[in-house]
């Protein structure tokens, strides 16, 4: 598929490209596809996969989660949140979850929202995680 661009940012992203085989962002035409974000450092080059890569709480996964998709959109080209237009996110425990999402959602996209769908999950891709967080986002007709 070289009509795809894809993009990995430093850190987190040189990782999961080179250990997992996935990328961070694909450009497809004026989008941006955001790979699922977590709440991990997204500048750490060598994570480990136990429950030290995540933040302590669930406040802070979960913000963290939000600032990565921002570093994601901006390493590929966007200019962040505010190019959002949906969000796909991945909670372990709802309940709990709902209103951080909300008031993350409130933080990072205070001029517009998004369409935005919560998924109930058993676990994501490490027993750490408790939060995911996919979204696309429109680059602007014709931009390159």
């Amino acid at each position: 598929m070289s009509n795809l661009q894809s993009y990995d940012y430093p850190g987190w992203g040189t990782f999961a490209r080179q250990s997992m085989s996935f990328t961070q962002a694909v450009r497809v035409g004026d989008r941006l596809v955001i790979s699922g974000q977590g709440g991990w450092d997204p500048h750490n080059p060598d994570p480990s996969l136990d429950h030290s890569f995540i933040p302590g709480s669930l406040a802070d996964e979960i913000h963290q989660a939000f600032a990565n998709v921002e570093v994601a959109l901006k390493h590929a080209g966007g200019t962040g949140w505010d190019q959002v237009y949906k969000v796909v996110t991945y909670s372990t425990d709802i309940p709990s979850q709902t209103d951080l999402i909300v008031g993350e959602l409130r933080k990072w996209m205070p001029g517009h929202a998004a369409v935005w769908t919560e998924v109930g999950v058993k676990e994501l891709g490490s027993p750490a995680m408790h939060f995911e967080i996919e979204v696309e986002s429109w680059l602007g007709e014709g931009s390159k």
